[in-house]
């Protein structure tokens, strides 16, 4: 009988501490469902307040024929997008700015890559109905479909979408992240008397946090030697740096707030199923390559009316480099030649010399 009283409690005990582990559980459980369903909801809305229902919308068969048409994404094909970032300064409203920054994001759902490229904004090349000129001037003289299809005819893509901020989308966007964590190579100055000096260049060199402003300082510098095109190199190695950072955890929990902060000054047209299933390509795929557009080999160097402009050796060549490029993947290392052993007369220790010579 000592036995059984002493055992009684403890039953009703061991119930109440599961019991209340289930009710801890439950809440536990709910809480997650409700802020999943809240972040769900928000980052759709805050999504669809991207979308240009101009842009966006289907055809209908009373529309009139576009005049440079966009090409259609399934959503199992490649998908390239145009990243387009301008420079309003001096711009009338509702005008339509230069290109200061001419990038393409190119997507394989397939094997997950992806290559970014960066043109060179004095590129001279043929714009559909406007005869030849300067690359960054297409989004000017025909606006976002015109820019599409002039990078993509140099290219050899098919761009089925473009995205467009200037400055302050872009000084938004790393204020919101917290800033980029980046190694500025060197010190760089310049100053901008535009828009009382509001954009003046003053960066040291080191690793360092690089808010919104400093951040546009570094990938607009081109103040040096190699001007543009070591320009488009810091600005594809930078905008790595940002897709790192958003496909951080933290990040896309706060993707809501992110894309609330640059909505005004951001304009694309992708409509929001399609920027779901972008997104998650996005976050699945790694960055294979980032290329310059026209490659160095590839680059004529042109004069038109007393200016310099940037000119194409030969334009079917440059295309074929582009799809070697999106069969490369530089993540992976590249195996190296295994030294031949030497042997007494010393025969091998030469042959292992000249192959190292070749690498």
């Amino acid at each position: 009988m000592p036995n059984e009283t002493n055992e009684t409690p403890k039953a009703p005990k061991n119930k109440k501490k599961w019991k209340w582990f289930f009710i801890s559980l439950s809440v536990i459980l709910g809480a997650a469902i409700a802020f999943a369903i809240y972040w769900s909801v928000g980052v759709y809305n805050a999504l669809d307040n991207f979308s240009d229902p101009e842009a966006t919308k289907p055809p209908t068969e009373e529309a009139q024929e576009t005049p440079v048409p966009i090409p259609e994404w399934e959503g199992t094909e490649r998908v390239n997008i145009l990243l387009l970032g301008g420079d309003a300064r001096g711009v009338d409203e509702g005008q339509v700015a230069r290109s200061d920054s001419i990038l393409v994001a190119s997507f394989d759902p397939v094997t997950k890559k992806a290559h970014l490229f960066s043109v060179l904004r004095d590129t001279y090349v043929s714009i559909e109905g406007h005869g030849k000129g300067r690359i960054n001037t297409a989004l000017a003289l025909g606006e976002y479909p015109l820019a599409m299809q002039t990078v993509g005819d140099l290219l050899g893509l098919d761009i089925q979408y473009y995205v467009y901020t200037d400055f302050e989308g872009f000084k938004q966007l790393i204020d919101t992240i917290g800033g980029i964590y980046f190694d500025v190579e060197k010190d760089m100055h310049y100053t901008d008397n535009a828009d009382g000096n509001r954009y003046d260049i003053d960066l040291k060199q080191g690793y360092q946090l690089l808010d919104g402003d400093k951040a546009l300082q570094y990938v607009r510098f081109r103040h040096d030697a190699m001007s543009d095109f070591t320009r488009t190199e810091r600005q594809r190695n930078f905008l790595q740096a940002v897709s790192k950072e958003l496909q951080s955890t933290w990040n896309i929990i706060r993707m809501k707030k992110i894309l609330d902060s640059v909505q005004p000054y951001v304009k694309m047209n992708i409509s929001v199923p399609d920027m779901l299933k972008l997104g998650q390509l996005g976050v699945k795929s790694h960055v294979a390559s980032t290329t310059q557009i026209p490659p160095m080999e590839l680059i004529a160097e042109d004069r038109v009316g007393g200016a310099s402009v940037i000119g194409i050796k030969d334009e079917d060549e440059l295309r074929a480099y582009v799809q070697m490029t999106l069969e490369q993947d530089d993540t992976i290392p590249v195996p190296t030649e295994t030294p031949v052993p030497s042997d007494d007369s010393g025969a091998g220790s030469g042959a292992a010399g000249n192959s190292s010579t070749k690498q």
